[in-house]
This record gives structure tokens, C-alpha cells and sequence, in this order.
């Protein structure tokens, strides 16, 4: 057949080909082929010996079509892919690679893994194509700027309800910080930030989105106006008392950095806690301080420039009076104020108008005036009011007055005393 006559061949193959041809046609000597193949002189020699022997076929790789003596068995294959299936559902060859590793004792490259899954029917090639964004360089040094923000996400797969976790990241190092709660909002916003300038400074700044606990939604007031500034939340307040700048992101995109840590988290944190069988969200917090330490180690990176531009926190600096949320409140004439649908009696001598409520992040509540914390009890019970009778008393019985009654008198005698012109406009009204 014809078909016995074709020989394929590689582009590597045909080029290298066409040089030994004019070799073995004396139109370059070997030293010239080596140079143009970069190999050496005594292998042109093999080859051009080859190629006399068996024809053009001998430029062929030798052990083409035959099995690798370095192929990993069957047997380990079916093992891992089984595995998979078992344990590892959903993980990606990388971090299955690891898992495999840390928990099976067994080491395999990530791409052994990939093509294996591939061949299985589990996994697919190919990523997502990306919308074109203009790359912004990362800060020189560490706490220049930390991106920050909270991610809504399944994160025990529905062993319990949908939780946030608080997330930081360093923008020169990529180093993280994270913790859970139970929702987004200015108090866990607040505690989390506390924790993170407590292990590791205050930034120069903080980079996040006009989310309502970082950015007020409240129309500025004269004062504002006249100042040029913007009305705060109550974290943008507390940030910006410790000497800390705000930047506000137009775009999800545009603090990137922290939006990729969600994704690695939301894989990798996920599959972690559900491999050790992580339920509440204490048990998570827990572990985060171990799972951060190896995250940071692998992943973060060294800074342009080392200086660390975190600050340490002032000695004698009350942060629990500082990242609280104070509101003020009228203080009534009989020493009492109003709160979130509660009365609470001052229990001190104050002369003021205003006193101020402090909400602290371990959930105590304070009273204060002028720095001064006040004593004071919820009132949990409210005098009852009287009640208002339903009619007035003259409304309750009806009297009729009788013909002889003065009022009655009194009415006919003014009649009478009236013009004539104006019984008569009476009489016919009537």
C-alpha cells in the first residue's frame, strides 16, 4: 500500500533532515552541521551514518512508540483518581497535588495530576478569557497601603448558615489577614481592624469600596460644605482619628488584590476546614491563625523597598474609645435617654443637653459625657399611662333643659328684643 511509504515526522525532525541531506551531499562538512543543529560532531557522524543505513526514516527518535521507563503504574493512577472522587471533589490539581501529599503521602507534580483528571473525564482545559485592564504597580513598602473588605460566601459548604470574612492584604507583600463573623457591618469591621493593627501596625491607608460601613451615605451639612469635606461612617471616623488615609474604590476590579485573595480563600480555606471537619465559626477563627502563617510563608512576597511603614499603636491610646459607634442623645428633664427602642435612667447629676453613647466591639454599651463615663439602668418597665375616658362628662348623660329653665327664658326674651326685619329673615329660614 502507499500508505506504507509515508513517514511522519516533527518540524524538529524535518529540519534536522534537510541539514544531514546536504551533508551527506557534500555541501556542508559536519562541523558546519553542528554548528547549525547545536549538537556535537560525533553525533552528525551517528546520524549521517543513520540516514546511509536506513533512509530518511533513521532521523526518527529511537524510542518513538515505545513506553517510557519512567511511566508511573496503573495502579497509582487508579488510586489517585479514586481518591479524588472520595475526598478531594472539586479541588484543583495544585492543591490536590499538596493535599495528596500532606495527607495520603503521596508526591506528584501538579500536571502528572492535571492530565490524569483530565483523562478521567474530571477536569477541564482552558480558562475564562479576562476583560483587559490597565496594571497598576504594587507599593514599595509594607503598610503603605492594605486593601481590605468582606466576603459573603458559603464558606462551611452548609454545615451552618452564610457568613463574612474580614479580609486584609498588604498591597507591597500580599500578606493576609482574615477573620470570621456573622455579618458585614461597622462593629465586626471595627473589631477586625483592631486585631490586624494589633499584630502588625497602623497602614498609612486602607483601600476598600463605598460599601455603607465604609463610606456614609448621609447628605453633607453646611459644615461640610464650607469645609470641603465629606461626612464619615462611623469606621471612616474611627480610621480617620487614628491617623489613617481612606481611598475609595470605584470598581471591584480596582482593588483586585484583595478580590483574588477571596477566590484562593474561597477555595482553598473552604476545602481546609471541611477536610478537618471545621463547623462554627469560633472553630474557624481558631484555625486561621494557623492556616495564615502557612499561606504568608508560600504566597507573600518580598517588597521593593524593606521598610515597614506600619506604626506602632501610642502608648496610652484607648482603642476600644476610638473604634466604637458613638451616637448623641438628647438628655431628657427627668435624666433619661433613648436608645435603639430602650429608655435608660442616668443615675449621675448632669447638667447638659447631649450626652454620648459608645457601643464597644466586645458589646458593652457606654454612657458618656465630656470623657466621663456615666452610671446608669435600663428601665425595663414603664409607668402605665391613665387612660382618657372616652367622652366628657356633660357627653356621658343627656339633660334636656325644661321649658321653665332661665336658658330657655333668656333665649325667647333676646328673640323678642330683635328687629322685625329679622324674626322675619328667621321665620322663613325656618
Amino acid at each position: 500500500m502507499a500508505g506504507k511509504d509515508i513517514i511522519i515526522m516533527k518540524q524538529k525532525e524535518l529540519k534536522r533532515l534537510h541539514v544531514i541531506r546536504k551533508v551527506v551531499e557534500g555541501e556542508l562538512t559536519q562541523i558546519e552541521a553542528a554548528a547549525i543543529l547545536t549538537v556535537s560532531e560525533r553525533q552528525i557522524g551517528r546520524i549521517v551514518k543513520r540516514i546511509r543505513e536506513e533512509g530518511d526514516s533513521g532521523i526518527q527518535h529511537r524510542s518513538r512508540g515505545k513506553e517510557s521507563s519512567r511511566r508511573l503504574p496503573k495502579k497509582l493512577k487508579d488510586r489517585v483518581v479514586k481518591l479524588y472522587l472520595e475526598k478531594y471533589k472539586g479541588f484543583g490539581p495544585t492543591f490536590t497535588s499538596e493535599k495528596l501529599y500532606e495527607f495520603d503521602d503521596i508526591a506528584l507534580s501538579k500536571e502528572t495530576i492535571r492530565k490524569w483528571l483530565i483523562e478521567a473525564g474530571q477536569w477541564q482545559r482552558g480558562r475564562n478569557s479576562r476583560t483587559h485592564r490597565q496594571w497598576r504597580e504594587r507599593k514599595w513598602h509594607c503598610g503603605e497601603m492594605v486593601q481590605m473588605d468582606g466576603s459573603h460566601h458559603d464558606w462551611f459548604e452548609g454545615r451552618r448558615p452564610k457568613c463574612v470574612l474580614m479580609g486584609y492584604i498588604d498591597d507591597a507583600t500580599g500578606r493576609i489577614f482574615c477573620r470570621f463573623y456573622g455579618y458585614e457591618g461597622t462593629l465586626p469591621a471595627m473589631d477586625s481592624f483592631k486585631r490586624y493593627i494589633r499584630a502588625h501596625g497602623i497602614p498609612m491607608s486602607v483601600y476598600f469600596d463605598k460599601h455603607t460601613t465604609y463610606k456614609s451615605t448621609a447628605e453633607p451639612s453646611i459644615e461640610d460644605e464650607i469645609n470641603g469635606t465629606e461626612p464619615l461612617s462611623e469606621f471612616g471616623r474611627a480610621l480617620r482619628e487614628l491617623g489613617v488615609e481612606l481611598i475609595h474604590a470605584h470598581s471591584p476590579q480596582a482593588k483586585g488584590r484583595v478580590e483574588r485573595m477571596f477566590n484562593t480563600l474561597q477555595d482553598r480555606l473552604v476545602k481546609e476546614m471541611t477536610l478537618r471537619g471545621i463547623n462554627t465559626i469560633e472553630e474557624a477563627n481558631r484555625y486561621l491563625k494557623t492556616y495564615l502563617s502557612s499561606h504568608n510563608k508560600r504566597f507573600a512576597v518580598k517588597p521593593k523597598e524593606q521598610n515597614d511603614l506600619h506604626r506602632e499603636i501610642p502608648k496610652g491610646l484607648n482603642l476600644d474609645k476610638i473604634l466604637c459607634i458613638r451616637t448623641d442623645r438628647t438628655l431628657r428633664n427627668d435624666s433619661t435617654i433613648a436608645h435603639k427602642g430602650k429608655l435608660y435612667q442616668i443615675q449621675e447629676a448632669v447638667h447638659c443637653k447631649k450626652v454620648i453613647v459608645q457601643e464597644r466591639v466586645n458589646g458593652k454599651m457606654l454612657i458618656t459625657h465630656k470623657d466621663v463615663s456615666l452610671k446608669f439602668k435600663e428601665i425595663t418597665t414603664r409607668p402605665e399611662k391613665q387612660q382618657k375616658p372616652d367622652c366628657t362628662p356633660w357627653q356621658r348623660k343627656g339633660h334636656t333643659p325644661s321649658s321653665e329653665h332661665p336658658w330657655r327664658k333668656s333665649n325667647s326674651q333676646l328673640f323678642n328684643k330683635r328687629p322685625t326685619h329679622q324674626k322675619n329673615l328667621i321665620e322663613v329660614a325656618a
